[in-house]
């Protein structure tokens, strides 16, 4: 409270003396004004500085693209001459399931059966879980099932190659160990 009482009128004080220092050294004549107006009449009256000179324009050799008789890159020419022989993606066939997720993202969590009749459980991403046989496909890439084991299914993929056909790529979902 005693220090509220003290700062009040010091406060006070500093603000009379901030506001006193505006007025300084600012005057307002009536006869500041023709200085004013013989200064910007003085700087109207010097001629202008010259202009720096334009660059030089380069000379460039023309260039004639003459592409006429060369394949067209964006047509399908090259893609049908890949061959109608090697593997295709059947594109009639029903997507399953685990076609909608990357490979990388299923995971074997065992099997039931024996033998032959093995099946292989694979939980996809969505935590639900799936029965897959040999001949089923998982992933993104075609891949179709092409042998199921007690700690891995073992899959073949298509992938482009690049030329506009396909190749086969082996891969597999391992068991998961927790």
């Amino acid at each position: 409270m005693r220090m509220s009482t003290v700062l009040r009128p010091l406060a006070w004080v500093a603000l009379a003396a901030a506001v006193a220092g505006c007025g300084r050294g600012v005057t307002s004549s009536p006869g500041d004004a023709p200085n004013l107006e013989e200064w910007a009449a003085n700087v109207r009256a010097q001629p202008a500085p010259p202009l720096p000179p334009l660059p030089v324009m380069q000379q460039f050799e023309t260039f004639e693209y003459a592409a006429q008789g060369l394949r067209d890159p964006f047509s399908d020419a090259f893609t049908s001459d890949a061959g109608g022989s090697g593997p295709r993606p059947d594109s009639d066939r029903r997507k399953q399931p685990l076609e909608e997720f990357p490979l990388d993202s299923l995971d074997m969590v065992g099997t039931i059966g024996q033998g032959g009749g093995l099946v292989g459980l694979v939980m996809a991403p969505d935590k639900v879980t799936h029965r897959v046989r040999v001949g089923d496909y998982l992933g993104q890439n075609d891949g179709r099932i092409t042998a199921v084991a007690e700690d891995q299914i073992e899959l073949v993929e298509l992938v482009p190659d690049g030329a506009g056909g396909w190749l086969e790529r082996p891969a597999s979902v391992a068991l998961e160990n927790n």
